[in-house]
């Protein structure tokens, strides 16, 4: 059998939310295909995801996904070692239909099948990144549901050692976004516009929480009150400062914690990931932050978003049904059984960072 830590070749598929995702890694580190499609289109009316949409979406897309991301890599059903899923978190409805193809495929080509916790996998978007990266590590995860700052001690273990007490950073984004008008996706609309503004002219105020806890519920609402005082005469000017003020809070906010995690515990290795991680200002930042105390890895844009290259890759690392190299596993979510068949994988659409 080929060696886990060169050649295996593991088959992600993602449908967490609202991206369609199927890719095929190689040894947990090289990207053979990558192919996504995002619904974006499809919700755009309606100014965010709709799970049933979104989920019958993910079922009409896969087969020809599949297609393409095998043709890419140059590789058939016989070649792969190992088919991965994400099992959690997400809509529960998106997450079940990936799970049914990854299921459905894994006993049509008697192949190991593995469920993955899609918050492991922003982290190893960065080992797709960089080789040599390995842990242990300090993990600053920034997504629409999720604002967490985690350790990695080594492969398939995370503890938290910070998170929001409610809005994540992505979320926050979106709700700021929606009341300056931007449209949708949130995110990127006030990334773009942001650009163009100066937040010392309309200047807000940076969330703040002891120890390493988030809250953004604030902030927004004190954009919201500013807004109701501005009344009528707010100008694109104005919306373009108040984007640019909204993203300097969240940023510093996020980035302090990161800041004072680094001063307690140092580490070598710093990840900033998740989709939240494409934010121009934010990658800049944490650059300045991190510069000259540990090494710094962030994914490309297209490893932020969801993906299913990220879910091959903590897949490699953590399934069982790869024979394990030197390092530990500490838990995952689905076990091969005696008998060669496969358990069903447990869809978890609030899991948190446990296996």
């Amino acid at each position: 059998m080929r060696g886990v830590e060169s050649t295996s070749l593991t088959l992600g598929i993602e449908t967490s939310c609202d991206e369609t995702s199927v890719a095929v890694v190689e040894g947990g580190r090289k990207v053979l295909s990558n192919i996504i499609h995002s619904q974006v289109d499809l919700h755009q009316e309606f100014g965010g995801v709709v799970p049933e949409l979104a989920a019958r979406d993910h079922l009409e897309r896969l087969p020809g996904l599949l297609d393409m991301a095998l043709q890419k890599a140059d590789v058939k059903p016989a070649d792969l070692d190992l088919v991965a899923v994400t099992r959690g978190p997400g809509l529960v409805g998106c997450l079940l239909v990936g799970v049914g193809v990854g299921e459905g495929l894994a006993a049509a080509w008697s192949k190991p099948l593995t469920g993955v916790n899609h918050l492991w996998g922003h982290i190893y978007a960065a080992m797709l990144t960089r080789p040599d990266l390995e842990p242990p590590l300090l993990g600053l995860v920034v997504s629409g549901a999720h604002s967490d700052l985690v350790r990695m001690p080594e492969h398939g273990r995370f503890g938290v050692i910070g998170r929001t007490r409610d809005d994540a950073a992505g979320e926050a984004f979106d709700k700021a976004a929606r009341m300056l008008g931007l449209g949708f996706p949130g995110g990127p609309a006030l990334d773009h516009i942001a650009r163009t503004g100066d937040p010392n002219r309309r200047p807000l105020p940076k969330p703040s929480l002891p120890g390493l806890e988030y809250s953004f519920s604030g902030l927004k609402t004190a954009l919201l009150y500013r807004l109701r005082g501005m009344g009528e005469s707010v100008t694109d000017q104005d919306r373009a400062d108040l984007a640019a003020a909204f993203e300097r809070s969240v940023v510093e906010s996020l980035l302090e914690k990161l800041d004072l995690a680094l001063e307690q515990q140092p580490v070598r290795e710093v990840v900033v990931a998740g989709g939240v991680a494409a934010n121009t200002l934010l990658r800049q930042r944490a650059a300045e932050i991190v510069a000259g105390r540990a090494r710094l890895t962030m994914p490309p844009l297209e490893l932020c978003t969801d993906n299913a290259a990220m879910i091959a890759a903590a897949a490699h690392f953590t399934s069982p049904s790869l024979p394990r190299p030197p390092w530990k596993v500490a838990g995952v979510a689905q076990r091969p059984r005696p008998d060669g068949g496969a358990r069903p994988i447990a869809v978890d659409p609030s899991l948190g960072w446990e296996p």
